[in-house]
């Protein structure tokens, strides 16, 4: 064969490689994939769990319990997310503010709800202060947070993407005043997560199959305003 027409060839499997059909990826079903292996807990879920714990330490009157729920959520390093799509419909009650919390409480908050439990018990009290002189090292990274004071009867879509076959954390920690339902639903409109029950938290992890959208919908059910934070990794 010449020059000419290994060139000749050359260029004509070229072509014929560019006339191939493309074959796209398949986006119908859910967009979660059930095959993906196990990933160890992140900044959300720590933070989830971490509230879940100060609510029933309150509820117990447990210091214990409450300082291993403040010492859970300092050891978690949180950033401000930025803008991402929300939307909120409703309409706005009158005075369901009044008395409401401004935001879900915080380490710091934890501590001092420890303190309050503790009263004179000494070693508790030291317990207290050893978690206080640790602070936050050894924290964990990775969790995102967003504020939002969601009135009574009022309900809030956040619009999150995900990159495909990265493991996603959502979770939703409200600040105990009202009662959240929290649903999560991929662009198909397939929900895969939610909680309607007497709560007002919620924690999600899955896998996406493909880059895309979640939407996070949170109805405030009761009858007071709650304010919560939306988290992802």
């Amino acid at each position: 064969m010449t020059l000419k027409s290994l060139s000749i060839a050359l260029s004509t499997t070229a072509l014929i490689g560019l006339a191939l059909p493309v074959m796209a990826q398949d986006k119908t079903g859910t967009n979660v994939n059930t095959e993906a292996a196990a990933s160890p807990a992140g900044g959300a879920e720590t933070l989830g769990l971490a509230s879940q714990l100060y609510a029933m330490g309150v509820a117990s009157g447990d210091a214990l319990t409450v300082l291993t729920a403040a010492k859970l959520a300092m050891g978690v390093e949180v950033k401000e997310g930025g803008d991402i799509k929300k939307t909120t419909t409703g309409d706005m009650p009158a005075d369901d503010a009044e008395g409401a919390a401004d935001a879900p409480v915080d380490a710091m908050m934890m501590l001092a709800k420890a303190k309050e439990l503790a009263a004179d018990d000494e070693i508790l009290m030291g317990l207290i202060a050893d978690a206080e002189a640790e602070g936050s090292r050894g924290r964990i990274g990775g969790a995102v947070s967003w504020l939002s004071r969601l009135p009574s009867g009022q309900t809030d879509v956040w619009e999150i993407p995900f990159y495909g076959n990265s493991y996603a954390e959502i979770a939703v920690v409200g600040d105990g005043d009202a009662n959240l339902d929290v649903a999560i639903t991929d662009e198909n409109g397939n929900v895969f997560c939610y909680d309607v029950s007497w709560s007002d938290s919620l924690y999600c992890n899955f896998t996406p199959s493909w880059d895309g959208y979640f939407y996070v919908t949170v109805q405030n059910m009761g009858r007071a305003r709650n304010s919560y934070y939306l988290m992802t990794n």
